[in-house]
């Protein structure tokens, strides 16, 4: 059969999952009267709350005798590991793109790698229906973005498709017929080559492993593109590492294609397909699957290197073990051991108290994801605020700097820019856009990003974008100002009580209600001045047998303001830490005794 490798490449939220589910229905993968879902790749619970994709995934359809493997890959930049190796074994790519938003940070991250491997892009223009639709301007910041990108004559000569991914139509002018995707599938046939692989199913197999993923009947199942030859079960093949040293033979106990959304398994896969192979117990990604005979590793791009890391600590409140079930440091250890296995792009090592660990990623966002998949399984845990890692070269101390681009109401164009200076951001850009909008480029370290999103939705009333994407390793510029309030602390343990509360709101924000435990240690709220309050939510209104002469005043408390799990992570201090549980985001000091907090203040003054 004829085969296509495609991968659909774009920003959050352009509508890659959208339009592939549409690709999927029209292709005759689902039977007409078959129950689907809406967003059908997004199958983890978090991509469909977020409306986001995390975790890259492929799929296959057939139209017309012709085979499609495609593979919908993550939009945000926590999750480019995913994006870098997934390009690499594909022939083609759909750079999906708003037609009202016009090419964003993340189709910059990701366009850039993909004219990097010398991939043609077929641009489709998406969401062509929607009212605030600019699709000439779309097309000419799409241009000007490969030609910024340093794109060859070749790949500036792309096709472009209009498209409305809901409605399941492509076109190749604006006003077609707006019938169905015929017109894209045509586009991918005539466009994207076939697998060069394919003439070469006479060498020995060779296979470079693309993504990691586990079935809890399987074990390890590693996916990729077969590069040479032929495989089967029960074959003994071998994993090489990037420099060709041998880390274990093993027999392949399934061979698993992709058919529509599910994986089946077949006894024979051939060079140019896309398969993922069981049976390995270390081989990982970026390294080789090949015959015995094979001596030389596929080349393979390197893991990209986290650039913050968190501590996860057991839960030691004394709240803990209410919600949860799962609250041992060995539990909480294997898990994220389990975690590192699946996600390349996570490292976790071990304290030296034993009772914490550091774990490191790319950004806030993907830490946000594991905490919030781990408390959904039962865990408590402690998290610390990140921190950015640093790296020295030749002397000289890097951080990593972000490129962030933000699109404001011109008249909180201003704060915004203030603010990004005092962070230690350069201004880059800085153009007015359609309807009173201000298009904001700045390069802004990382540490000055976190905790900023909070305070950018404040200033902008909420009508702010913010997006970032990691830009270059640049020399240290020096401290940047954290938060510049104190908090309220709790003296006491109990349950709030609304009189309390009522009396101390003019000291600052509530981050709880009345009626909520709390404890000796655990942060209420934000203090309106910069140091910390200690207070007492649970102080009652004093009882006389006097009568008073006119009615008691009832207690109208303000709404608390409630932190996400993102939020509170980036909210907190180095000397604060995050209680995380199935039901509840508490904030908390890290020691809960006064006395010891204030002996460890003057240990860190001195």
């Amino acid at each position: 059969m004829d085969l296509r490798n495609i991968a659909i490449i774009a920003h959050v939220d352009h509508g890659k999952t959208t339009l592939v589910d549409a690709l999927l229905k029209q292709s005759g993968t689902f039977r007409d009267n078959q129950a689907t879902v809406e967003r059908a790749l997004d199958s983890n619970d978090l991509e469909r709350e977020r409306g986001i994709t995390i975790l890259a995934k492929a799929t296959s359809v057939e139209w017309q005798g012709h085979r499609i493997n495609i593979v919908d890959t993550p939009g945000h930049a926590d999750f480019g590991g995913e994006v870098e190796r997934i390009l690499g074994m594909v022939d083609g790519v759909l750079l999906l793109v708003d037609a009202a938003e016009g090419p964003m940070p993340q189709t910059k991250f990701v366009l850039a790698k993909a004219l990097r491997l010398g991939l043609r892009p077929i641009v489709v223009l998406n969401k062509v229906d929607k009212p605030d639709a600019e699709p000439d301007r779309a097309l000419n910041e799409v241009f000007d973005l490969f030609v910024t990108l340093d794109a060859t004559a070749d790949q500036l000569d792309f096709p472009v498709l209009y498209a409305s991914g809901r409605s399941g139509w492509a076109d190749d002018t604006l006003d077609g017929p707006r019938k169905d995707l015929s017109a894209l599938y045509r586009m991918i046939l005539d466009h994207v080559p076939p697998p060069a692989q394919a003439a070469r199913r006479t060498e020995p197999f060779a296979m470079l492993a693309t993504t990691l993923s586990a079935d809890p009947f399987l074990g390890r199942l590693l996916t990729g593109r077969i590069e040479s030859g032929t495989v089967r079960t029960g074959q003994t093949v071998k994993a090489l590492a990037r420099d060709g040293r041998e880390i274990e033979r093993f027999r392949v106990s399934k061979i698993l294609a992709f058919r529509g959304l599910a994986r089946a398994a077949i006894e024979t896969a051939e060079a140019g397909d896309i398969v993922s192979l069981a049976g390995m117990t270390r081989a990982s990604v970026a390294d080789t699957l090949a015959d015995l005979a094979v001596s030389e590793a596929i080349p393979a791009q390197p893991i990209d290197p986290p650039t913050i890391s968190v501590t996860f600590g057991i839960n030691d409140s004394p709240l803990a073990g209410r919600d949860g079930d799962k609250v041992q440091s060995r539990v909480i250890r294997d898990r994220l051991m389990r975690e590192a296995e699946t996600n390349v792009a996570i490292r976790i090592a071990d304290t030296p108290g034993g009772e914490a660990f550091e774990v490191s990623g790319r950004g806030e966002l993907q830490m946000g994801v594991l905490i919030e998949n781990m408390r959904r399984e039962g865990f408590e845990l402690s998290v610390s605020r990140p921190r950015v890692l640093f790296r020295d070269e030749g002397g000289q101390r890097l951080e990593p700097v972000e490129e962030v681009t933000i699109d404001v109401d011109e008249e909180y164009s201003g704060v915004v820019v203030d603010k990004l200076s005092q962070r230690k951001g350069e201004l880059v850009e800085m153009r007015t856009g359609a309807g009173g909008k201000t298009r904001i480029v700045a390069h802004v370290p990382s540490r000055g990003l976190i905790g900023y999103h909070g305070e950018f939705l404040t200033d902008t009333r909420g009508t702010g974008v913010l997006n970032r994407v990691f830009h270059e390793w640049a020399p240290h510029r020096g401290a940047i100002p954290g938060r510049r309030n104190g908090v309220l602390i709790s003296i006491e343990d109990g349950v709030s009580v609304p009189y309390a509360i009522f009396n101390l709101e003019d000291r600052g924000r509530f981050f709880i209600g009345s009626g909520e435990a709390v404890y000796s240690g655990m942060i209420l709220g934000e203090h309106n001045r910069d140091n910390d309050l200690e207070v007492n939510p649970l102080k009652g209104k004093k009882l006389t047998n006097i009568r008073a002469a006119g009615k008691d005043e009832a207690v109208v408390l303000t709404t608390p303001f409630r932190m996400t799990l993102e939020q509170a992570i980036a909210y907190i201090d180095d000397d604060e830490l995050v209680e995380v549980t199935p039901r509840s985001i508490r904030l908390r000091k890290r020691f809960l005794d006064p006395h010891e907090r204030k002996r460890q203040s003057r240990q860190a003054a001195s």
